[in-house]
């Protein structure tokens, strides 16, 4: 693995990929009765790879990351919540950190058993296609994505997920970061701005980004598992956060009983919230100093790195027409 200094020569388009967000919905969104030769499901790679070949040949990148969650349950989030993902911890696993090590000990995520394999293998199509993969130790995709976004500054960003939480990474200065949702399938991408998003949670536009953390934190996500303020919905919690400058700026709001933005019922239900609310941002927040390490540059190639390897999947688990379009995207990006 190579620290995560991104290539910057030139003006290129970067993408960053929730690799898990992909090949959970390639899994579910592609029929268990796509099989290898010898009978071995491999919907979720064929629909990983075919997601990531239309990604290139759509969005036009030069560079790509696919980012990878060393740890899908940090410590210091379940340490802060620890109802964070517990609803998602494998069947007989322990819910405690105690004893986590920064590496990620914790108990296993609760994986479909038809998807578990599948995940090596779509690791060997990225190494063997030469598309860079990117983790850090200790935390999750999405810190990987928001740190790679802190380090680079330069060029435009697109990031690809179908979780809402990258939402909050929307920005136009330094440069332009958008995020492609897509929580509907891919054929029904959203590509959010901060005008966009701010248009459709009626937050700030200047701080839209932000803001929407913010509105994650008090509305809560029980998928997961952050229970929110009670009583407080999305649409309040956007009204909320519009009015104050800053997170901070809200916290000390509710405690000044003389500051006439806080109706008193709303005061009260923050404040019976208070415990939540003091550790609730770094879980929601994504990190942006993750150690993010990448297994090679982020530049995609021209012709894949190991096109023996490459052919030699192709051929074992029945990767050909997925592995030809990807081959053809990568030929067509303009660098």
């Amino acid at each position: 693995m190579v620290p995560a200094i991104l290539t910057t020569h030139g003006p290129k388009a970067l993408l960053l990929v929730d690799a898990a967000s992909l090949y959970f919905r390639a899994f579910y969104g592609v029929p268990n009765s796509v099989t290898a030769p010898n009978g071995t499901p491999v919907n979720a790679v064929r629909g990983f790879t075919d997601m990531v070949a239309r990604l290139i040949s759509d969005r036009r990148p030069s560079r790509a990351v696919a980012c990878l969650d060393l740890d899908w349950r940090p410590a210091f989030r379940v340490q802060a919540i620890p109802s964070y993902k517990t609803h998602r911890v494998a069947p007989g696993q322990p819910l405690s950190v105690a004893g986590e090590s920064a590496g990620g000990a914790g108990p296993a995520e609760a994986v479909p058993d038809g998807l578990s394999p599948q995940v090596p293998l779509i690791l060997d199509v990225l190494a063997a296609a030469g598309i860079a993969t990117g983790g850090a130790d200790g935390y999750e995709a999405d810190d990987v994505i928001g740190t790679l976004c802190t380090l680079e500054q330069d060029v435009p960003i697109e990031v690809v997920s179908g979780d809402r939480d990258l939402l909050q990474l929307v920005r136009d200065e330094p440069n332009p970061v958008r995020v492609v949702h897509i929580g509907r399938g891919l054929a029904k991408a959203e590509v959010f701005t901060p005008a966009e998003l701010a248009a459709k949670y009626g937050l700030p536009v200047e701080r839209a980004g932000e803001a929407y953390a913010e509105l994650a934190m008090l509305r809560g996500d029980p998928s997961d598992g952050l229970p929110g303020v009670a009583g407080i919905g999305e649409k309040t919690a956007a009204s909320l956060v519009s009015r104050f400058g800053s997170w901070r700026e809200l916290r000390e709001a509710v405690r000044d009983r003389t500051d006439t933005r806080l109706a008193p019922g709303v005061r009260a239900k923050l404040a019976a919230a208070a415990d939540y609310l003091a550790v609730v941002e770094p879980v929601v927040r994504v990190a942006t100093n993750a150690p993010v390490k990448l297994d090679r540059e982020d530049t995609l190639p021209a012709m894949p790195a190991e096109p023996d390897r490459l052919n030699e999947l192709a051929q074992r688990w029945g990767l050909g027409s997925s592995i030809g379009r990807l081959i053809t995207a990568l030929a067509s990006v303009t660098r």
